[in-house]
């Protein structure tokens, strides 16, 4: 059923006022070809899941279709691993806990990010040092030129910083279906970013395991970043800069004290985060929206914000980073 006119604010986490021409939900792979390929009028049409990740900045005057497309089927297990098919429209999160409850390693740094399963590969989420192309075995989508199901391998997925092919050549030509991840049994953890060794080693009598790790980094997530139903906002708003390392060590010989990561050997990664508060951002507003007081990183929604208002203060502290490190900051979020 398509629906007109439909209010837009349950969909997406900014909580913007807007309005979607034409409505719908699929939720399997054959009604999403037939949604897509019986598409009146060859409207313009975008696929949503979570709607963490996207801005809003104006009514859609396409249609809005929302995957919701489920799975949670186990394809291959041995003494060491699990092999796992998940559709496109589960919630990321619940997958996250769901394995760490089983024992299953691997996906724990990632817990607490919002959206969906489908949206995991094309923005190759990540965070406290781990990334999903780490686990990911292949992403199968739905290609809009014969609508049949195609399969990329994690080599043809072209993932990056979150990047992958997805984002790029295949945006706009596809849907993704499902993902498969591989898991681990015999547990190997990412512990060095940010403050997990340090809640770890308050208790150090206590067996690290999946589940233990993905409850740190949800109290860590919890301690710095808004809840969206409580306050309007699309998770981080800008990706992290990776700068070559003379670049990177420019900024440190005049802030020692700044957080950074090596990429490589030859780069280095600053959090966007610390750009935006060393610009004096942080907790700063500007009309109904800004940045959150515990995390600089994250524009939020103080209360009646439109997403015109929000992109116009994103390019705001873009331009003042820039000023002031001669470093562009780019969007992580969906414009739209």
């Amino acid at each position: 059923m398509i629906e007109t006119n439909k209010s837009l604010l349950p969909y997406h986490t900014f909580g913007a006022k807007v309005n979607a021409k034409y409505f719908t939900t699929a939720k399997s792979s054959h009604e999403l070809a037939e949604i897509i390929s019986e598409n009146n009028n060859n409207n313009e049409f975008m696929i949503i899941g979570g709607g963490s990740n996207v801005l809003f900045t104006k009514d859609y005057e396409g249609l809005i279709i929302k995957n919701e497309i489920k799975g949670f089927e186990i394809i291959d297990e041995d003494d060491s691993t699990v092999t796992l098919k998940i559709g496109a429209g589960e919630n990321w999160h619940n997958i996250v806990m769901k394995t760490v409850e089983k024992g299953w390693q691997g996906i724990e740094n990632l817990a607490l990010i919002p959206g969906t399963v489908g949206a995991s590969p094309i923005q190759n989420i990540g965070a406290y040092g781990v990334e999903v192309k780490d686990v990911i075995q292949e992403v199968e989508v739905l290609d809009y030129s014969d609508f049949t199901l195609k399969t990329y391998s994690a080599k043809k997925c072209q993932f990056g910083y979150r990047n992958s092919i997805f984002k790029n050549e295949l945006k706009g030509k596809i849907s993704v279906i499902s993902i498969t991840i591989k898991l681990n049994k015999d547990w190997s953890f990412n512990t060095s970013y940010g403050a997990i060794n340090d809640v770890l080693s308050k208790k150090p009598d206590l067996e690290v395991t999946p589940l233990r790790v993905a409850n740190v980094i949800i109290g860590i997530r919890n301690s710095k970043l808004p809840d969206p139903k409580e306050i309007g906002n699309c998770g981080s708003f800008f990706k992290n800069p990776v700068l070559a390392n003379t670049i990177a060590d420019s900024i440190l010989k005049e802030y020692p004290n700044a957080p950074h990561y090596p990429v490589g050997d030859d780069f280095t990664k600053i959090p966007a985060g610390w750009l935006i508060e060393t610009t004096g951002w942080k907790g700063k507003s500007k009309g109904n929206v800004g940045t959150y007081p515990k995390q600089a990183l994250v524009l939020v929604n103080n209360g009646g914000a439109t997403g015109e208002e929000a992109w116009d203060l994103a390019m705001t502290i873009q331009q003042d980073v820039y000023n002031k490190f001669s470093i562009k900051i780019e969007p992580e979020v969906n414009i739209v």
